[in-house]
């Protein structure tokens, strides 16, 4: 399918092309946009859209003033299937962003006109899908914008908020014309066929109304989403951020919500415990033991370099998904967290547009038979694959064993003998990519291991782990286990202020528009850097887990403790002639928070070991390491990697 932009125009422009397209429609007919061959087609008026708010009941009382909350609900709709008495499927964001903090690369908010009726759809939904013959709904959480209630983060109120909407779209729920009284509102227009689709908080929420089982919703578009919120604030125990769910939802709260919602937010400071310990506010707040009850086909989409919503939530997520047979594909990128509409806007929208037409309007036009899986693997470069992780990937270990000199290890198939150790000290000062620049010489602050150079590519898809064995010189000790591609490399600049894309001057236009609601977005360029070093996956856990995952003990010095660090999915290939690195070390400067003292951990590297996602398994790993060239690297020369990441945003 191809996807034509139409360049910036004036606003008398888009009125012309929006006169156009109701003349093609009232030349075509209505039925047109579902009856074309291959796909639906922009044949409906945009500008004579139907416009409209409604207020959804969500049988909720999370603000306790006595009466259940009503979420505000703004839809755009195509006049012409109405007219017609035909029903239209539907495309929902349900987002805490749309007053407070905006949506997409240029953060565009909801605008409405001086009687409050919506003019502004941030992003490209409404524009591209409603001449299509889709309805774009756009629903502001409890507790944001024009909503009741109180923002929960995750939890019960933020998840209903969306699945009442479903169930109104399908006839099982009430709606009224304003947000307190009002005339009761049904959704006749609409067979109640519904995707949801979103990035970050948004995304996160259709994780967690597919999970819920919720008859209606067809399919849901994941981006950068977070399948449990135990996992964004912390990892086994290691905090990943200074604050907890409380300051989030101070964040995105209406400011009469805020006034009325601080018995909401002490229960969220006291349900999230800076120790790190799982309590049932985390419970309610995971959806990946819900997998099983999705019933919507799965089209995710991460940034393999995302250090906000980290690459652990898409990997759990997905493999949940496969156990229970759901049908899922996947788009992978090397950046940070960006939306595809931003590093690959046109093969975007294409697939974006097949998806939506198959899964909602009932199209055979192949989008479930093509490969399932597209990995970036340059900027810009792309690669398929018919299932994801890679067809014949199997778990393999890899083992460190001691080098020429101190915490400059070797990575090979071998156990080391009992007795060999490496040590190092925790430096909260230090992160990834200092460890990796100075892999080849001996530093305080961490213990590297990598194999020669290798004779064959290596590939790994999926998820891995590290399980350490560490004995601490005090109470509390954090870890950091990273990998590492040692070798050349043009990459997309993940932890500058675009985590890999940069925002151009020039716009083109996506869909139609009008004077409010043009469909013109900035371009933008991958941005990108030349490394000799590449962290390409990364895990983190307090030592005092080493137990209960979910729950913190004070360690005694000197004693030695195993415990097992879940590395981020990716899908990355160490080249021919690069070396592949795995790095121990404490706190990861800027995505983990130190402990509160500064541990001396000696690993004890026979109980020390990494099971890495190889495709081809151990046969592979034979060839790529068979001939390699041992502990090769210039301990004088330190590698350039991308700048230190910036401190993650506290906002997903």
């Amino acid at each position: 399918m191809t996807i034509r932009a139409r360049v910036t125009r004036s606003p008398w422009q888009v009125l012309a092309v929006a006169a156009v397209v109701a003349l093609l429609s009232a030349l075509i007919g209505p039925a047109a946009a579902q009856a074309a061959p291959g796909g639906s087609r922009p044949v409906y008026s945009y500008d004579h859209a139907i416009r409209e708010s409604v207020w959804v009941d969500t049988r909720l009382d999370g603000d306790t003033d006595g009466r259940t909350d009503r979420v505000a609900v703004d839809i755009v709709r195509p006049l012409e299937p109405a007219q017609q008495g035909r029903k239209v499927p539907v495309i929902m964001d349900a987002s805490p962003y749309y007053s407070c903090c905006g949506r997409g690369n240029e953060s565009q908010k909801k605008t409405y006109d001086a009687q409050g009726r919506p003019v502004g759809f941030p992003l490209y939904y409404d524009n591209y899908f409603v001449p299509r013959g889709y309805a774009t709904v756009l629903v502001d959480l409890a507790g944001t914008n024009r909503s009741d209630g109180c923002v929960d983060v995750g939890g019960r109120s933020d998840i209903q908020s969306a699945k009442a909407v479903v169930d109104w779209l399908n006839g099982r729920g009430r709606a009224y014309d304003a947000r307190s009284g009002g005339k009761a509102v049904t959704a006749g227009w609409t067979d109640g066929t519904t995707g949801m689709i979103g990035k970050s908080w948004d995304a996160t929420i259709a994780n967690g109304v597919a999970a819920t089982g919720v008859k209606g919703l067809k399919t849901i578009v994941p981006i950068s989403g977070i399948s449990s919120w135990y996992d964004y604030y912390f990892a086994k125990g290691a905090p990943l951020y200074d604050s907890g769910p409380e300051a989030l939802a101070d964040v995105v709260e209406s400011p009469d919500a805020r006034a009325r919602c601080a018995a909401v937010q002490q229960k969220l400071a006291d349900g999230a415990p800076r120790t790190g310990d799982w309590t049932g506010l985390w419970t309610e707040r995971d959806y990946v033991p819900d997998a099983g009850r999705v019933r919507a086909s799965v089209f995710m989409v991460h940034g393999m370099q995302d250090l906000n919503v980290r690459t652990q939530h898409a990997g759990q997520w997905w493999d949940a998904l496969a156990r229970h047979g759901v049908e899922r594909k996947v788009w992978l990128s090397q950046t940070g967290h960006v939306d595809p509409f931003d590093h690959r806007r046109a093969e975007w929208v294409a697939t974006l547009h097949q998806w939506f037409d198959h899964y909602l309007m009932g199209y055979d036009n192949g989008i479930d038979r093509a490969p399932a899986a597209d990995i970036e693997r340059a900027p810009g470069t792309w690669s398929t694959d018919p299932r994801w992780p890679a067809p014949g990937t199997a778990a393999t270990t890899l083992r460190p064993a001691k080098g020429s000199a101190p915490g400059v290890g070797a990575l090979g198939t071998e156990r080391a003998p009992q007795g060999a150790t490496e040590t190092f000290t925790d430096d909260p000062k230090l992160g990834e990519n200092d460890w990796a620049a100075r892999i080849d010489a001996s530093t305080p602050g961490k213990a590297g291991f990598r194999t020669g150079k290798l004779t064959a590519p290596l590939r790994l898809s999926g998820s891995g782990k590290v399980t350490v064995t560490a004995t601490p010189s005090t109470s509390t000790a954090h870890l950091s286990a990273v990998l590492v591609d040692l070798g050349p490399d043009t990459i997309r600049n993940y932890a500058a202020e675009g985590e890999g894309i940069t925002t151009l001057d020039r716009s083109t236009c996506w869909g139609a528009g009008t004077t409010g609601d043009t469909g013109c977005f900035k371009e933008t360029a991958a941005d990108t850097a030349k490394v000799t070093q590449t962290v390409f996956s990364r895990g983190w856990a307090d030592l005092g887990n080493y137990a209960d995952a979910h729950k913190g003990r004070p360690l005694t010095p000197g004693k030695p403790y195993t415990i097992t660090l879940d590395l981020g999915a990716s899908d990355h290939i160490v080249p021919v002639g690069h070396r592949l690195a795995l790095i121990i070390a404490g706190t990861d400067a800027g995505l983990i928070d130190p402990p509160s003292s500064k541990p001396r951990l000696t690993l004890d590297l026979s109980r020390t070991s990494a099971e890495l996602p190889l495709t081809g398994g151990a046969r592979a790993l034979g060839r790529a390491t068979d001939r390699a060239a041992a502990d090769a690297g210039d301990p004088g020369a330190p590698l350039d990697g991308i700048a230190p990441p910036r401190p993650p945003s506290r906002l997903p």
